[in-house]
Order: structure tokens, then C-alpha cells, then sequence
């Protein structure tokens, strides 16, 4: 007998509340740091109240995600509520519109990183510097993520830490120096600086500052007691964002106020310093020309440490979002292949990273704030809707936290807190597609090409679109076992098991190890061996292909026609010509009892080896009972 020691295709659990909160404001954080800049372009003096209006619908969207990710602590977010409260389809569209919302994250945040180095070298503020510096940045920490993201949540926390303690500097030090009622009073011309529809347009892009929520979400399956440091982890965000992003536009509008010129009301907010808005808070707060260039280069360094952060957290979230999705069979199975060594997504990481940094080329920061909008307030809506649902379709079940508040319908509690942030949410998306056209075509692009690639995927694997069916993950067993070097799976007429390729796959689960399947087809004794059954042949080749899904690159197989009765004569002559190990077989139930039919009798009668029987009485709901025959 040999103690195995497994390599499970699961994510570690290694985060706990510094880890996720340090993700998360990474993410949340680090939009001021351009938000600022496009908010104010269109806000004006109305950028303090866009901002709290914002800050109110994320904390609604806050408590949205700490409910859903409690109840179902697993990667996925938006896309993993509405699952299950919907169908597979829903969710891939909750999912497609979250990938967008974090491949420009890293986009957007990787850009903006070398306009604050700008304060070493000024080439690094314009094109092409801004776009070679952020390329080279996202290319570096994909390469530590693949490492692993244990090392990251370290490096997350130091910077987080000195992020935060950076803007309360400038908070404090603002309020001292130029925070002004008056003049915060006269930027202010309603309907007219701004205008209202330009106000609207502030407030959707003002919540572009607060997303990033999502992060916890899809670490969740690496959290430690998620029921625990999920809630501490996003309650620690909250708190923290809504004090300075509250704050902050206060300092820099009495720093920069509004001004009517030639092309009407600006503020410098909003133009001189777009691209690097907190830069332009410390040049106006009246320090003096050496503690003002002192502080211009504190600020710049961290500016660009918080924006690192914002890049690799995006980067974990997108690399657990397409975990969670090709577990799912939303997305190719080898997106979601794990390194060897380092037991991360690698492929993910490395493929999206490619995407991202093609998004920089253009070099519109524009045009990428406002997609950034369109899929995270995407995302945010269906969470919230998804959310409400379960309320409905799971009323018994158990939720360890709970959003505060709730409204009676027909019998039920709905979320407060869900349906007033689903309705200013959908408002949010809905004025960012009217309110700018190049983001409303190429975000129905983007999901239109999404939803016919999962249409197309899915009618390949042979699955209902609707259907959720997910990947069996090779688990350690419980129990010593010897060591198995090769292992056939036979199939016959009956369906395809899941639970049998995953029995196999543990049993088999260290290098060098295979798994063989042979997917029989029986032959009618009227037809010649060899005659035409394509319908017969695809069904029988779809088991093999299925099974490679969840074995990877151990699976082999083939298609081999028997006439009916042979099965077990061909499985036993397979197993001695493969040097085969171990014989895995399913055991079929009819209403809950088990039928030991002919095939798996004739192999038990000859058996050239050990077999495995893998049972599973309800049908894969629940783990399969193995039943190891001498």
C-alpha cells in the first residue's frame, strides 16, 4: 500500500481579512487616481455630490456581494450568483460582462502608471511612453501571478497600507490649506456648470471609483472562513473608500475651482491635470516650491504603487473569473488548466494580459473609463438582481450574513439594499451607453461575440445552453491506495459518468500515471461491422473528448465496435493489451437500485486486474462511493 499525495486541480485557501481587503482596495482605491480627472470633466463643481451618490450605490452593491459570496463562497462573482439563481446562460453573460470589466481594469491602471513616474522622467506622461511603460508593467505581474497569488496578497497589503496613509496626508494637509465653502459653493451653476445631463454622465463614471467589489468575490474560494473574513474584508473597504473618496474631490475643487473661458466652464481638474489628478491636488495646495516638489514625487511613487496594485488585483480576479467559467464549461477547458508547480491558472493570466495590453495601444483613457463603467455597472446589475431572486427561489435556505433591510413581496423579504442598488445601477449603464456611442457599439460587440462563441461551445460539447454542468475535479481520496500506473475506463450504451472519470483521475493522479478510455459501440448483428453509424460513432467519441475535459492530457481512447454481448470480452482484452492497472466501471441504479448488468459481471468473472466500481446513487449530486474488487 502507497500514501498518495495528490495533485487536486482546487485552488489553495490562503487569504484571510489582510489579504482580501488589501485585493480589493487595490482595485477600489486606485480609480481616484484617474476617476478624479474624468469625473470632473463633466461634474465640474458638482463632482463632490457625484461621488457620495456613487459611494451610496456602491454601498448597496457592497452588501449585495458580501450576501451572495457568504451563501456561495465560490470565484465567479456576479456571474456565480446568478447561476444559481438563474440558469448557465444568464450566468455567462453576467461572466462575459465581468471579463470586460477586468481586462480594462488592467488596461486603465496599468496606463496611468507611468503618467505619475512622469514626475522622473516627463517622456512617460505621452505617447508612446505611457503605453510602453503600462505594456511592460502588465507583463510583469502576470509573471508573478503565476507564481502565485500568495506572494501578491504580500505585496498588496505593504502597498495598500502605504496607499491609504498617502491620501489621508493629502486630506489632512487640504483641509488645513485651501479647503474653501465658499468657493466650493460658487463652482456651482445648476443646469448649467454642469449641465444635467453631463451630471448624470459624472455620477455613472463616478462609480468607476468604486468598483472592484468583485475581487473578494472570485477569491473566495481561497479565502479562509469565508464566512468570516469576507464580510470583515468588504466592510473594510467600504469604510475606508467612502471617507476619502468623500474628501478628496472636496480638496482638489477648492485646489482648482471652476472657471468659465472661451470653451465655456472647466476646471483644471478635468484638464490640465486629467491624466494625473492627485498630482495636480499637491501642485495647488500652496507648500512652497521645494515641499511641493518633494511631495510631487511621494505622491507620484505611490500613486503608481497603488495603480500596480489595481493592475495585479485585477489580474487575480480575472485569472479566478475564468477559472470559475471553464469549470463551468463556459470557456475552453484549457483556460483553466492549473501550473503543475505553482497550482495557478496560468493560461488565463498570460491570455488575458495579452488582451489588456492590446486595449492600451490606442492610448484613449477616455474611451476606457467609460467600457470600464459599461461592465462593471453590467456586473452590478445582474448581482443585484440575482441576489433579490434567490431571496425567492431559496427562502429556506441558510445565509450566514444578510443585507440589512428587506421589503415585503408576496410573501417574501426582498434585499433593500439589492433593489435600490440594481435600479441605480441599470440608470448607470444606461446613461453611459447613451451618453457615449463608440462605448454602447463596442460593448454590444463584445458581449454579442461572447454569447456566440458560448452558443457555438456549448452545441460542440453536445449541452443544453441553459444547462449547468461543471467540471469533476480530481479530489484526494480518503483512503490509502496502490499505486495505479495506467487505468481503463470502459463505456458502453450507457451515459456518460462524471463521477466514474473522476474516480479514475484520483486514482491516477500522479505524472506519469494514464487513464485510458474505451468507448464500445455495439454493432447490430444485421449491419456490417463496419457500417456507417455516424449518429452511434459521434455519441461514442463525445464520451472520450468529455472525458479529456476533465482528465487533461492523461486521457487517451478510442471508439471500438463489438457486437452486442462482447463488451465484456473486448474490456478485458483491452485491459491485458494496455498492462492496465486498475478497471474503472460505473454502476448503473433504476429507482435507486443498483444493476449489476452483464458487462460488469463478465469483467468481474475474468478480471485481468483490480476494478473499481464507482457508485453514485443520486445520480452525481453528491460524492461516488467506490467499491475497490481483488
Amino acid at each position: 500500500m502507497a500514501h498518495r499525495v495528490p495533485r487536486d486541480q482546487s485552488l489553495q485557501r490562503v487569504h484571510g481579512v489582510g489579504a482580501l481587503f488589501s485585493a480589493a482596495y487595490g482595485n477600489v482605491g486606485s480609480s481616484i487616481y484617474y476617476a478624479l480627472g474624468v469625473v470632473a470633466a463633466f461634474a465640474l463643481g458638482l463632482t463632490p455630490v457625484a461621488f457620495m451618490i456613487a459611494g451610496l450605490i456602491f454601498v448597496c452593491t457592497a452588501a449585495t456581494y458580501i450576501e451572495g459570496t457568504v451563501m456561495f463562497p465560490e470565484a465567479g462573482g456576479s456571474s456565480s450568483f446568478a447561476r444559481h439563481a438563474f440558469n448557465e446562460l444568464v450566468s455567462f453573460v453576467a461572466g462575459w460582462g465581468q471579463m470586460l470589466n477586468y481586462i480594462i481594469t488592467v488596461a486603465i491602471s496599468a496606463f496611468f502608471v507611468p503618467h505619475y513616474l512622469g514626475v522622473f522622467w516627463e517622456p512617460l506622461r505621452t505617447s508612446p511612453g505611457d503605453i510602453i511603460g503600462g505594456i511592460v508593467l502588465i507583463a510583469a505581474l502576470a509573471a508573478l501571478n503565476v507564481r502565485g497569488t500568495q506572494e501578491s496578497a504580500r505585496f498588496n497589503l505593504i502597498l495598500a497600507v502605504g496607499d491609504l496613509a498617502t491620501q489621508v496626508l493629502l486630506v489632512i494637509v487640504g483641509i488645513f490649506l485651501v479647503l474653501s465653502p465658499e468657493i466650493l459653493i460658487d463652482n456651482v451653476q445648476l443646469g448649467i456648470a454642469p449641465t444635467w445631463g453631463d451630471f448624470a454622465l459624472g455620477i455613472a463614471l463616478g462609480m468607476i471609483a468604486y468598483t472592484g467589489i468583485e475581487t473578494i468575490s472570485n477569491m473566495s474560494e481561497e479565502a479562509v472562513e469565508p464566512e468570516r473574513t469576507i464580510p470583515r474584508g468588504t466592510g473594510l473597504v467600504v469604510a475606508a473608500v467612502l471617507a476619502l473618496y468623500s474628501l478628496l474631490p472636496i480638496i482638489a475643487l477648492s485646489a482648482m475651482p471652476v472657471t468659465q473661458g472661451p470653451d465655456g466652464f472647466t476646471t483644471e481638474l478635468g484638464t490640465t491635470y486629467a491624466g494625473d489628478p492627485v498630482l495636480g491636488i499637491v501642485e495647488n495646495l500652496g507648500l512652497g516650491e521645494g515641499i511641493t516638489d518633494a511631495l510631487r514625487v511621494y505622491v507620484g511613487i505611490l500613486a503608481a504603487v497603488i495603480l500596480v496594485i489595481a493592475t495585479n488585483a485585477a489580474l487575480i480576479g480575472v485569472s479566478r473569473l475564468t477559472f470559475s467559467m471553464g469549470q463551468y464549461r463556459q470557456l475552453p477547458e484549457r483556460l483553466r488548466q492549473i501550473h503543475p508547480r505553482y497550482r495557478t491558472p496560468h493560461i488565463a493570466i498570460i491570455a488575458f494580459s495579452v488582451v489588456a495590453s492590446l486595449a492600451i495601444l490606442p492610448g484613449q483613457a477616455d474611451l476606457l473609463a467609460t467600457m470600464y463603467s459599461f461592465g462593471a455597472m453590467l456586473s452590478f446589475t445582474v448581482a443585484h438582481v440575482s441576489v433579490t431572486w434567490m431571496r425567492v427561489r431559496y427562502p429556506d435556505k441558510e445565509r450566514p450574513w444578510t443585507a440589512p433591510g428587506s421589503i415585503p413581496f408576496r410573501g417574501y423579504r426582498l434585499p433593500l439594499t439589492a433593489v435600490v442598488g440594481g435600479l441605480a445601477t441599470f440608470s448607470a449603464w444606461i446613461v453611459v451607453m447613451v451618453m457615449n456611442t463608440p462605448t454602447m457599439a463596442i460593448g454590444a460587440g463584445w458581449m454579442t461575440i461572447g454569447v456566440v462563441v458560448y452558443l457555438l461551445y456549448r452545441r460542440r460539447q453536445g449541452l443544453f445552453v441553459r444547462e449547468t454542468v461543471k467540471v469533476v475535479l480530481p479530489e484526494p481520496l480518503d483512503v490509502e491506495e496502490v499505486e495505479y500506473r495506467s487505468v481503463l475506463v470502459p463505456f458502453e450504451d450507457d451515459p456518460f459518468s462524471e463521477q466514474t472519470i473522476g474516480t479514475a483521475a484520483r486514482l491516477a493522479a500522479r505524472k506519469g500515471r494514464g487513464i485510458h478510455v474505451l468507448s464500445l459501440l455495439n454493432v447490430p448483428a444485421h449491419l456490417p461491422i463496419d457500417a456507417p453509424l455516424p449518429a452511434l460513432q459521434e455519441k461514442a467519441q463525445s464520451k472520450i473528448e468529455r472525458a479529456k475535459l476533465i482528465g487533461g492530457r492523461r486521457v487517451t481512447g478510442h471508439v471500438l465496435r463489438v457486437r452486442p454481448g462482447q463488451a465484456p470480452k473486448a474490456i478485458i482484452e483491452e485491459a491485458v493489451e494496455i498492462n492496465a492497472v486498475a478497471i474503472v466501471m460505473q454502476l448503473a441504479y433504476r429507482n435507486d437500485a443498483p444493476l449489476y448488468g452483464k458487462t460488469l459481471q463478465g469483467v468481474l468473472a475474468k478480471r485481468p486486474c483490480r476494478v473499481i466500481v464507482a457508485a453514485d446513487p443520486l445520480g452525481g449530486g453528491s460524492r461516488d462511493k467506490v467499491a475497490a474488487l481483488a
